[in-house]
């Protein structure tokens, strides 16, 4: 069974994972279960996957993941794996072909700190948004969104490569990437106009086949999130 619409409370249960597959618990327009996805296509693993509705979860759901957050994996074996990093981590390694992490442990080490860094970037993404929605001065919080971004730039920078992991792509620039999708939903595309290299890493991802296969437009992003800031979330818009 797979699903594009989303599945909420009250929905039935999906039938067992079929062998030789594996099932991602997704919401379309999440960042966070877009770096599974993301992961999935590049690495052509054998999967389907079930959209749900996070204002309105199924019961059988939460039975999967107490925190009612995606992504979700589920293994024909009935494992359950959840948390955005740990779900990427697991395909990597649970599907050797095409890996996406450094074989190398130092180089593995950069790329979690790396995302550690980047993890703090985040929060502005959704602060900014907000604090202007109410009516307040975001120029202090744009500023210090410029300077995280900078140093961001600058770890860039130092690489002299196309991404952030060499001169091909790999496991940091794909649980990167879903926030940079998303800066004109947000309206922060002038918070990059001061880093050169990230504008160029931006052009190298949209060249990438998995980056273009699940692209959404700046539109559809905004359209959702009108939507889920109004409390009334979309989950299934364009479908």
């Amino acid at each position: 069974m797979a699903s594009q619409k989303s599945l909420g409370k009250g929905s039935c249960a999906p039938g067992p994972v079929p062998k030789d597959t594996i099932r991602l618990y997704s919401m379309r327009f999440c960042p966070f279960a877009q770096r599974a996805r993301l992961v999935l296509h590049s690495k052509g693993i054998k999967h389907e996957i079930i959209n749900v509705n996070l204002k309105d979860k199924p019961d059988w759901f939460l039975e999967k993941n107490p925190f009612g957050t995606v992504p979700v994996l589920e293994t024909s074996g009935s494992q359950i794996i959840y948390e955005s990093p740990i779900t990427c981590d697991y395909l990597d390694e649970a599907f050797p072909q095409k890996k996406l992490l450094p074989s190398d442990p130092f180089e593995k080490a950069q790329q979690k700190m790396l995302l550690e860094l980047y993890s703090k970037i985040i929060p502005y993404m959704y602060k900014i948004p907000a604090s202007r929605e109410n009516g307040e001065n975001v120029s202090a919080l744009e500023a210090e969104f410029k300077d995280k971004l900078s140093d961001l730039n600058e770890k860039l920078a130092s690489k002299k490569t196309k991404f952030f992991g060499g001169d091909t792509i790999s496991m940091i620039d794909y649980m990167i990437w879903p926030w940079f999708e998303r800066l004109g939903m947000v309206e922060l595309e002038h918070c990059i106009t001061h880093c050169p290299d990230l504008k160029k890493w931006i052009v190298n991802m949209l060249d990438d086949p998995t980056v273009k296969a699940l692209l959404f437009s700046t539109e559809d992003h905004k359209f959702f999130f009108k939507s889920y800031v109004s409390g009334k979330p979309n989950y299934d818009f364009g479908l």
